[in-house]
């Protein structure tokens, strides 16, 4: 028996993350639902099963999971917010290299860098489900005729090499909704607090073990605030302790809006170390938000959201040396981060707010549905597939 979904007018929106939870997509879909148009549902959609799609105005997928429950019947977009669509581990990154991943999905080749190179989990169980799961979904998207965004230009070309017509993908870049809360280009005072912050997830793949390892190779009067919760965290405090760091470093875990915000606000530059190819990364924008300069590793899409020497300063990743450069650059130089922070605030406010990113989104939606075929019924059925 179909669901009937009332309103054949609204676009849907399709995910099964949290909106407004804490990672990088639920904070995107809830900036996402607060400058939601008039023709969006404010309905979230968390399953595609036994639902007439052929009533929808759009479907627009966030989740690659309801890729698998598509029937082809109604336009369709979906958006690519990270790697997992052609990486088992969806990090493509290669821990045991400390290199970026450059391979295309294959089963040998993914299951050779899960084993030898130290890419994601290595228990066996969960390789095969994420090997499989990987196929089944590179499988689907290439058999079915719908609109790819891509968050970066990085994602968008991976998705071309592993197979995904290039005429069916797009690159929007994230936007961010601007904060409530009063900011302002950095201060003197502030700049000789001497702060760094680090915020993020404490994984080994977000870089903060690059980041402590270069701390002591910068004036002991720098302090490092790291705002996020992680299971690396019981190993990187240990490291700290044994990098004799402990009075240099602040431990806040996890933090509210409110709390983050004033973190933002006591330092004089935003550290963003990942060491995997981050699709795009808000921590740029966020900083954007707040005038505060940037220093990022060179991956991923990183690159397409900061102006090197503009609205922050790019380093290669794992590179110790350099990332403490960068550091005492715009420790010693408030007028420069001042500069820097205020270059970062009106790239923000010119191509990456979210009022900026719908309007982009909308013309899209637009293009999908008019170059969606009336007679395309049933087209595509993942019974079909099997």
């Amino acid at each position: 028996m179909y669901q009937k979904i009332v309103d054949q007018n609204l676009i849907y929106q399709c995910s099964n993350f949290n909106v407004g939870g804490s990672g990088g997509v639920e904070t995107y879909l809830a900036s996402l639902f607060e400058h939601r148009p008039p023709d969006i549902s404010d309905r979230v959609l968390k399953s595609l099963k036994n639902i007439d799609q052929s009533q929808f105005k759009l479907l627009h997928i966030h989740s690659p999971d309801l890729l698998l429950q598509l029937t082809g019947e109604c336009p369709t977009i979906f958006s690519v917010h990270n790697h997992s669509l052609y990486c088992p581990s969806g990090t493509k990154y290669l821990a045991e290299q400390q290199t970026v991943c450059d391979r295309n999905f294959s089963y040998l080749g993914c299951t050779w860098g899960k084993l030898v190179d130290k890419c994601g989990s290595r228990k066996p169980l969960r390789t095969l489900k994420e090997l499989q799961t990987t196929h089944q979904f590179l499988d689907v998207l290439k058999k079915i005729k719908i609109t790819f965004i891509a968050n970066s230009e990085y994602v968008r070309q991976e998705l071309i090499k592993n197979g995904v017509p290039p005429e069916q993908t797009v690159t929007l870049h994230c936007g961010i909704s601007i904060p409530q809360t009063a900011t302002a280009p950095l201060s003197l005072e502030v700049h000789q607090n001497h702060r760094i912050l680090f915020a993020g997830r404490i994984v080994s793949d977000k870089g903060l073990e690059w980041l402590l390892k270069t701390l002591i190779h910068t004036d002991p009067k720098i302090q490092l605030d790291i705002a996020g919760e992680g299971w690396e965290r019981p190993r990187l405090e240990k490291l700290a302790n044994t990098l004799g760091l402990n009075k240099r470093i602040t431990w806040h875990g996890w933090c509210d809006a409110d709390k983050l915000n004033k973190l933002y606000q006591q330092c004089f530059a935003v550290i963003f170390p990942s060491v995997w190819p981050e699709p795009a990364g808000l921590i740029t924008l966020e900083s954007y938000a707040r005038y505060r300069p940037v220093i990022a590793s060179a991956v991923g899409g990183i690159p397409e959201h900061l102006q090197d020497g503009e609205t922050g300063i790019l380093v290669p990743a794992n590179d110790i040396q350099k990332l403490a450069d960068a550091i005492h650059e715009l420790y010693i130089d408030h007028e420069k981060s001042r500069y820097i922070g205020e270059q970062g605030h009106a790239l923000l406010m010119k191509e990456f707010t979210m009022a900026a990113h719908v309007n982009n989104l909308r013309t899209i939606y637009a293009k999908t549905i008019a170059e969606f075929p009336d007679k395309a019924k049933k087209i595509y059925s993942i019974s079909q597939a099997k």
